[in-house]
């Protein structure tokens, strides 16, 4: 693309979503380096295939395109199940908003960033998508559905479950409960 009237196009409609493509593409692979490559990569698609581009809200379409380059690196790379963030990154959003003040808080925060993080990264991979596009990106159900190329039906059953998924990682004791068995008439003690 060498028309400047487009490219100045691109720019304004696209992007201002790198933070939410960075979002996506670090939680569908796992690893924020891999996560800048990949969005990367989708840029430069995007940029590539703008000229087919219609509307005036990229953010659906852009995301859409990080996503199938996510796959495609997936494919390729065969990452891990689970999305371990680092500590000091900067792209965590609003989990750092402690006051210094609040050492207490910023810890209580803290945990509860760290077992969110953790709850989130060990759904499957479609709920966990549909979960960040959603709480995160917020995107509306149509605008996901347009992502993951699913019905907005889909869309909100696997929302549905991934907020169940998520809610019973989070509550205190949520594993399964044993219970003692009863003996048998033949069992002595």
């Amino acid at each position: 693309m060498t028309d400047p009237a487009q490219i100045h196009r691109f720019e304004t409609l696209a992007l201002p979503h790198l933070d939410a493509a960075y979002n996506l593409a670090r939680w569908l692979t796992g690893n924020g380096d891999d996560a800048q490559d990949v969005v990367q990569e989708a840029v430069l698609r995007a940029l590539r295939y703008f000229g087919s581009f219609r509307g005036d809200d990229a953010r659906p379409w852009l995301l859409q395109i990080v996503r199938h380059t996510c796959f495609a690196w997936m494919k390729h790379n065969h990452p891990a199940d689970t999305v371990a963030l680092d500590e000091d990154d900067e792209h965590e959003g609003p989990w750092r908003e402690a006051s210094a003040d609040e050492p207490v808080t910023s810890l209580v925060r803290e945990d509860e960033r760290a077992q969110v993080s953790q709850a989130l990264a060990k759904l499957p991979f479609p709920y966990r998508e549909v979960l960040v596009l959603r709480e995160m990106e917020d995107l509306s159900y149509r605008e996901i559905a347009a992502i993951a190329d699913v019905p907005i039906g889909t869309v909100m059953s696997r929302l549905s479950r991934a907020r169940r998924l998520l809610r019973a990682a989070l509550t205190p004791g949520a594993r399964p409960v044993l219970r003692a068995v009863g003996r048998t008439h033949g069992e002595q003690g």
